[in-house]
């Protein structure tokens, strides 16, 4: 067998790169075909990266807890006895990998705007912190001085997200003990931008108190932490709240969900029910399936609905069920089920929490009456479910005006008033609420 170059896989359309976590397989170690070389982690998932044939890993071309770029070579991969090259040329097929920089020394000078991958203590910028460093003109000297929260002192996208409102303000300690008081200036080719406010950090240090446990964040929490920052930094959230009647919507799971069960090998929830009313509310509405980029809206093509799913750990992941539209109830219960029993167990693959358009919360499986959800970004809205529960109503009836005991329900719907007004907001989440209202006690699935 030919020697050949694994290379980190594609891992969903808004992946772009990966940490290595941890090497499974040593040098010279033989593999099978599909047995995994090496655990991987983007912002959204854990992953594995498993051998294409049967050979005999040769070399290890990253290491743990490296930022790896998509399609990037990992390693070699020969016949058993193979001997590993003193240089690696890329392939042909693939763009060379951003080439490791030396150190810089402390006479080197680095040009304005240019931001090496490894700075004068060995520390390395990963390609998305020198993408931001460079369009917001921070310089390799101001990099240098930010004290970083990931592996090995790495500054990571929160900490230089961080840093830019308090340049020229004196740190609280979590970032340099003195902040560089007159940011460089932007490449002349990048467009002239206002100077950044300059206020108190963003995060109150804490001093844990006797007796107290201080907990770690894991990887994972610490991810969703970032990423619900940064959609809340990123989009100016409005809720709009309604309330609905789903009376025979619950009369009529009670009526089917043993026959349902019994026919598919499946339990009938109020989840794909609800993923249901949200895609066909989409589609007379498709307005609010976008996403922003910069100055433009992107109207999405497909209907990609996520779900929010809680995790044994506590953490949660969104699994998309793709064209949702698309999908009868039956479709939809065996996706939800599956992706939900998945999550759990921690299977799901990297393509399966990519690609949502919009995004449903049931908190009502929590006990919870209603919630003010945050934008899962890049989508423009999400929408939480309450617990329904038996409350007393005013029924119009031709004999007049009537107080019946009726099952009743909280629909909570967070969007962004960059592109989504009040109006829009509010019809959608009362377009939701009626298509509940309306179901049929004759539905046959």
């Amino acid at each position: 067998m030919s020697q050949i170059e694994i290379l980190l896989p594609k891992m969903g359309e808004s992946v772009a790169e990966a940490t290595i976590i941890k090497w499974v397989k040593n040098e010279g170690d033989a593999v099978s075909a599909d047995e995994p070389l090496v655990e991987i982690a983007t912002d959204k998932v854990d992953s594995e990266v498993p051998a294409p044939q049967d050979g005999v890993l040769l070399k290890r071309l990253v290491k743990d807890g490296d930022v790896v770029q998509v399609g990037q070579a990992i390693a070699l991969l020969g016949a058993a006895g193979g001997t590993v090259p003193e240089k690696v040329a890329p392939a042909a097929s693939q763009t060379p990998a951003p080439a490791m920089h030396a150190p810089v020394t402390s006479g080197a000078t680095v040009p304005v705007g240019t931001i090496a991958r490894t700075g004068t203590g060995g520390k390395f910028y990963s390609p998305l912190v020198r993408n931001i460093a460079q369009s917001e003109g921070v310089s390799m000297a101001e990099l240098e001085a930010i004290s970083g929260s990931g592996q090995g002192g790495r500054v990571t996208k929160k900490d230089i997200l961080d840093y830019l409102p308090n340049r020229g303000a004196k740190s609280n300690g979590s970032h340099a003990e003195e902040a560089i008081a007159a940011p460089v200036a932007a490449p002349a080719t990048a467009p002239a931008r206002p100077a950044a406010p300059v206020g108190p950090s963003a995060e109150p240090r804490v001093k844990p108190a006797a007796g107290d446990e201080v907990i770690e964040m894991d990887r994972m929490r610490k991810m969703i932490a970032e990423h619900m920052v940064m959609s809340k930094r990123t989009s100016p959230h409005v809720t709009s709240f309604v309330e609905a009647d789903v009376t025979n919507l619950v009369l009529w799971r009670n009526k089917v969900k043993g026959a349902f069960e019994k026919r598919e090998g499946e339990k009938i929830t109020f989840t794909p029910i609800f993923i249901m009313a949200v895609a066909q509310a989409i589609k007379e509405m498709p307005l609010i399936n976008v996403q922003v980029d910069g100055s433009s809206i992107i109207k999405k093509k497909d209907i990609n609905i996520g779900m929010a799913a809680a995790m044994p750990s506590g953490n949660l992941i969104v699994p998309v069920v793709r064209n949702a539209d698309r999908l009868n109830l039956v479709g939809l219960t065996k996706a939800v089920n599956d992706l939900a029993n998945r999550a759990r167990q921690g299977k799901l693959t990297p393509d399966e929490i990519t690609g949502g358009t919009y995004t449903l919360t049931n908190v009502g499986t929590f006990g919870n009456v209603l919630g003010t959800p945050i934008i899962n970004q890049p989508q423009v809205a999400i929408m939480a479910t309450g617990a329904i529960r038996k409350k007393p109503a005013v029924l119009e009836t031709p004999a007049g005006d009537v107080i019946a005991v009726r099952h009743m329900m909280y629909l909570s719907h967070s969007y962004d008033h960059r592109v989504v007004d009040g109006a829009l907001g509010g019809k959608f989440v009362r377009r939701v609420a009626d298509i509940l209202e309306a179901w049929s006690l004759d539905t046959e699935i």
